[in-house]
């Protein structure tokens, strides 16, 4: 009965993590339409697309610390239920203001959503093993929903208005409120203390400010005000990390970072992220103004990237059955490094299936750093701090997806613009320079605009496959010569700390704790637990709690 509970529960948990992340990739497809029937300007669309994205970025670490405070569940289902509310004020929005405000709304609601829902899969899945199947599916829903937002608001704008992009969301949010309360538990931490809402400002600011600035680096003509966004930023997230750390209960535990293998993972996922985003905007504005497809066509040509996600994360928990964590990681990446030096070959018309083949297994390959390091993220710390670590967790993800269309795309917009010779500076540009002049001038300048941003394309395969390369040498080299002690995961210790094998050791020792039946162990014995579980099937055991700490020993073993 608790088994089929926490099955049920899952696959309620799953719907707004694969409707958030849709929302924010099936409103690029609406935004024309929309656009056009609203009378929106260009700084509105602008507002219109990022309001969301912005609110999200700036709240989801309150949120992710509240759902610790006031319950995981309660605000999840209020999360929920404003998610709704908002849904139907931007569907039938009457004026670009009304539907900004309604997407600001939407962002305020979502940031309730992925950290709730990540930190009850931890409290809803005791047995390891469960659970990092359960982060798994988890995870695959997120990247599902990212890959299939744009072909399923390409099928509803076809027959209905667009106001069905954002109707499409209510029916799952109704169903989370409703069966919410009778499925998922409840959970709170003991310890939380009152919320600072000085905290609560300081990071708002910051991470807006730091958004801002990346996002407007990459299409502002003048740098001033978006460098100077970037540094307020900076200094506002000084003063926030400065009181982090003088406070008994903080917002946002900064102390966490001193397990090293949960910092060594919020690095990696900040910058797999940023080489996917980097890649991704490359390709989609390749298919589009350099291939010539409509939007619904680049969707669906460009879906094998989201659903080599979805693929690469369902399969990384049953690779540590025969492989150590650490490896299956180190060899994803080095798999989306081949992955990106693929797109360097594309040329044309002819090199889409190349292409197709480049983005399905870079995608494929970050699975098991989605799957295995967002286990070991939430799993490291007690329970009662899961929520915090899921919003560092997801803050990660989206500042490393922002880096990625900022310094990737400024990078590919130089090399364009230097093959270009001043002629053009975008490919969209020259797409529609190239229709008012005659057709021998147009096909010249457009045949020499689709060459220099394939070589902007080649550039930034380069990029991500050395990133994606660093990152698989960085996992293997933490790797550490001896077995650490839990005292040196959790304190930082003295040299290097495998990525996983360290939080091996932790879960190892919490294994003991909770064989001994103390369920009062030191935090940082307990803060091991969640990857323990994938470690343990690596070390080919798992019957029960006796055979979990065997299994963790194991694995521990083979790792250190």
């Amino acid at each position: 009965m608790r088994v089929s509970r926490a099955g049920l529960g899952l696959t309620l948990l799953m719907l707004p993590t694969f409707l958030v992340a849709m929302d924010m990739t099936a409103l690029l497809l609406a935004l024309p339409k929309l656009s056009a029937s609203l009378g929106a300007s260009g700084v509105q669309q602008l507002w219109i697309s990022d309001s969301y994205g912005f609110m999200v970025a700036g709240l989801v670490i309150t949120m992710g610390t509240l759902g610790d405070r006031i319950g995981r569940r309660r605000l999840l289902v209020t999360g929920a239920a404003g998610f709704a509310a908002a849904s139907v004020a931007a569907a039938f929005a009457v004026s670009p203001l009304m539907l900004i405000v309604a997407r600001a709304l939407l962002g305020v609601a979502g940031a309730t959503l992925a950290p709730s829902t990540l930190a009850l899969i931890t409290n809803m899945f005791s047995d390891e093993r469960r659970r990092g199947k359960a982060i798994a599916m988890w995870a695959t829903c997120q990247f599902t929903g990212g890959a299939l937002g744009p072909v399923l608001a390409g099928f509803l704008l076809q027959h209905f208005w667009w106001g069905s992009v954002f109707l499409i969301n209510v029916p799952a949010m109704v169903a989370l409120v409703i069966a919410g309360r009778a499925v998922l538990p409840e959970f709170r931490s003991d310890q939380a203390g009152r919320l600072d809402p000085a905290s609560v400002g300081l990071s708002l600011v910051a991470v807006l400010l730091v958004v801002y600035g990346i996002k407007q680096l990459a299409v502002a003509s003048a740098p001033a005000g978006p460098a100077a966004a970037l540094l307020a930023g900076a200094a506002i997230g000084f003063g926030f990390v400065r009181r982090q750390l003088r406070l008994d209960t903080p917002l946002l535990d900064l102390r966490l970072l001193r397990n090293r293998p949960l910092t060594a993972v919020l690095v990696a996922l900040v910058f797999a992220g940023l080489a996917m985003a980097g890649t991704g905007l490359l390709v989609t504005q390749y298919l589009q103004s350099g291939l010539g497809y409509s939007p619904l066509a680049s969707a669906v040509w460009f879906a094998p990237m989201g659903l080599g996600v979805a693929v690469g994360t369902m399969t990384a928990p049953a690779l540590t059955r025969w492989m150590r964590p650490a490896t299956a990681i180190a060899g994803g990446l080095a798999a989306s490094a081949v992955g990106s030096l693929l797109l360097t070959g594309v040329h044309g018309a002819g090199g889409l299936p190349l292409l197709m083949t480049g983005i399905a297994v870079l995608a494929l390959g970050t699975g098991p750093l989605f799957a295995l390091g967002t286990g070991l993220v939430v799993g490291s710390v007690p329970p009662q701090r899961a929520g915090s670590a899921a919003s560092m967790s997801e803050t990660g993800n989206y500042l490393g997806g922002s880096l990625g269309f900022a310094l990737l795309g400024v990078v590919a917009a130089a090399v364009y613009r230097s093959r270009m010779d001043g002629r053009s500076s975008s490919l969209a540009g020259a797409v529609a320079a190239s229709r008012h002049l005659p057709a021998r001038q147009g096909a010249e300048l457009l045949d020499a605009a689709r060459a220099a941003f394939t070589a902007s394309l080649h550039v930034t395969g380069i990029l991500a496959a050395l990133i994606f390369a660093g990152l698989a040498v960085l996992t293997l080299a933490m790797r550490p010569a001896a077995r650490p002690s839990a005292e040196h995961v959790v304190e930082g210790g003295q040299g290097p700390v495998d990525v996983v094998a360290a939080v091996v050791e932790v879960g190892r020792e919490a294994g003991r704790a909770d064989a001994r039946g103390d369920d009062h162990a030191p935090p940082g014995e307990r803060g091991g637990d969640g990857l323990a579980v994938t470690a343990g099937e690596a070390g080919g055991d798992g019957a029960g709690p006796a055979g979990r700490v065997g299994g963790g020993e194991q694995a521990g073993a083979a790792l250190g």
